[in-house]
């Protein structure tokens, strides 16, 4: 059996090395364009900033390496031009010697990745504006600040590049602002949690100009001018478009295959396309969310690595399915560690389910153990069937494992509720006896049975200030001279219950603490009086983070960006 894999990084190297543990026998050929094979695309910010300083560190494999574990020929530099299904027959440019020839296959599989999303945008010839995708873009933009020492960066994009980008160039000095055009950054978070993202990068000296799209760049004093649409201009030494992925399709639709979501190759579950013994895997093609069932293209290592197993099993002669992805992911933000699965509140509502949130802030580990740091979390759920759809966390430590957790909760079909049984490890250094994820599963379990009632951050201006409810804050005297919401007056929780004559009975009452803890139990203690009580989701700490971060992104408006 002769299979042609069509580009040699995540995707076609796991079939590739698959294939031939599966087959002996079968003669592999992968073409790779650029001149490099299954490298870390995910390292490559961090090797700009001096972490990874190794280049070799960022090719998990050479083509001789791989050649000598699995006599796999790994043609590096080879661009695949054209596919002729009609003779199995694949037409290939030498990019180093010019040659050009035609390579059989029985089984073709391709994996060519997705592209920087490049709009035509006046100026992007520029020498000083990079894209930073593949390993030979992350050595021109090394080499640039090597040799150039710029003092400032625009960022145009604030996904998974632009901001792990931001990072890295400020820690060697840099002036950096990102330009992103939603209002927050990265999409996969709601925008209230991504105010604890905006925080951490304004914290470390990153302007943010969110709310603006870029109109076209402009030479300027050994510089560029980053035109926005709005009539501010930037300046900078450098600009990175960070602005997203194209799936990298032309190949297959001049092909014929059957092209779907965002112009990707559409595959069934075996990652079979519509032209037979052609398969495709990665950032290229076309899944179904496993959270919605609707169509997405997710450009994730993890779904592309599973799916290059996948076809190489049924290239094999085996029955191998690819159930889905659900967009786990895992961020780095200077201190903070961001991560999300499933789909967010924003989403789930834009695809017309009905949803709620439990938003809690648990300590990392025990609180009597030393060193134990607050995370937020955020669970969203579908109200009725209290089907698990997706979290939030942001944190500085446990975070990746509280969204492992929950990220196999989806998979494996549990409800909200079910997480308040999860078995999960417990010693003080590293947990509670009631982890987080549990104490998600209890909050959601007191909804559904009517235990506690709640209000989000979005009702809060429409409170009404008449006296006809009661708003409560049951904080310290301290923390609410600290900072508190217009209109709540204070009584500490420890005091309630012997001044409850101040709480009029026949109002509904909102009630708010710094957290969410102390405010629910003042919600017990009033409904055991007969009290109609609802808990503030997510504390003042929370609604402070949020409104503040809002109040920052409105009055930039002025000036392009946030300090």
């Amino acid at each position: 059996m002769k299979v042609v894999i069509v580009g040699g990084v995540a995707g076609g190297a796991t079939a590739a090395a698959r294939i031939r543990r599966l087959d002996e026998q079968a003669e592999i050929t992968v073409f790779e364009r650029s001149g490099y094979i299954s490298y870390a695309n995910c390292g490559l910010p961090y090797y700009i900033g001096d972490v990874i300083t190794d280049p070799e560190a960022l090719t998990l494999q050479t083509p001789e390496r791989f050649f000598s574990r699995f006599r796999v020929a790994m043609k590096v530099r080879h661009e695949v031009a054209a596919i002729h299904s009609d003779r199995k027959t694949v037409s290939v440019k030498n990019l180093e010697t010019g040659e050009e020839f035609e390579e059989p296959y029985d089984k073709l599989v391709l994996s060519p990745g997705a592209k920087p999303t490049r709009p035509p945008f006046p100026g992007l010839e520029l020498e000083q504006i990079f894209t930073l995708r593949t390993v030979e873009d992350t050595f021109a933009l090394k080499d640039y600040v090597n040799a150039r020492r710029p003092r400032s960066a625009v960022l145009v994009g604030g996904g998974f590049i632009g901001v792990e980008l931001a990072e890295n160039l400020r820690e060697l000095g840099m002036e950096v602002t990102i330009v992103e055009q939603l209002g927050q950054l990265m999409g996969p978070f709601d925008p209230d949690m991504a105010a604890f993202l905006h925080n951490e990068a304004r914290a470390h000296g990153v302007h943010l100009a969110l709310g603006r799209s870029v109109a076209g760049f402009a030479a300027r004093h050994g510089g560029v001018d980053v035109q926005l649409k709005d009539g501010a201009t930037l300046h900078a030494d450098l600009v990175a478009l960070a602005i997203g992925v194209t799936p990298d399709t032309a190949l297959a639709k001049e092909a014929g295959l059957a092209l779907g979501h965002k112009g990707s190759i559409v595959v069934n579950d075996r990652m079979e396309t519509s032209v037979p013994d052609i398969y495709a895997v990665g950032d290229a093609v076309q899944v179904k969310h496993f959270v919605t069932g609707q169509d997405a293209v997710i450009s994730l290592a993890g779904p592309a690595n599973k799916q290059g197993r996948i076809a190489a099993d049924n290239i094999c002669g085996g029955d191998s399915r690819y159930r889905g992805s659900q967009g786990s992911s895992v961020l780095k933000v200077f201190d903070l560690t961001a991560a999300a699965t499933g789909i967010n509140e924003t989403a789930a509502k834009g695809a017309g389910l009905d949803v709620d949130t439990v938003v809690l802030s648990p300590m990392s580990h025990a609180g009597y153990y030393p060193g134990g740091k607050l995370m937020t979390m955020k669970v969203v759920f579908e109200k009725g069937t209290l089907r698990l759809l997706g979290a939030q966390i942001v944190g500085y430590e446990g975070v990746d494992k509280r969204i492992d957790v929950l990220a196999t909760a989806i998979r494996a079909g549990l409800t909200a509720t079910e997480l308040k049984d999860l078995d999960l490890a417990y010693a003080p250094p590293y947990s509670s006896a009631k982890d987080p994820v549990n104490m998600a599963g209890f909050m959601v379990e007191n909804l559904a049975r009517g235990v506690m009632k709640q209000f989000h951050i979005e009702d809060v201006p429409g409170l009404p200030r008449d006296g006809s409810v009661t708003l409560l804050d049951t904080r310290t005297p301290r923390e609410y001279a600290g900072g508190h919401i217009e209109g709540f007056r204070n009584i500490p929780v420890d005091e309630l219950r012997e001044r409850l004559d101040e709480v009029a009975q026949d109002k509904p009452v909102y009630v708010i603490c710094q957290s969410g803890l102390r405010s629910y139990i003042a919600c017990r203690i009033l409904a055991g009086y007969g009290y109609e009580a609802y808990n503030f989701a997510g504390g003042f700490r929370f609604y402070d983070t949020v409104t503040n971060d809002r109040c920052l992104i409105e009055s930039s408006s002025a000036c392009g960006m946030d300090q």
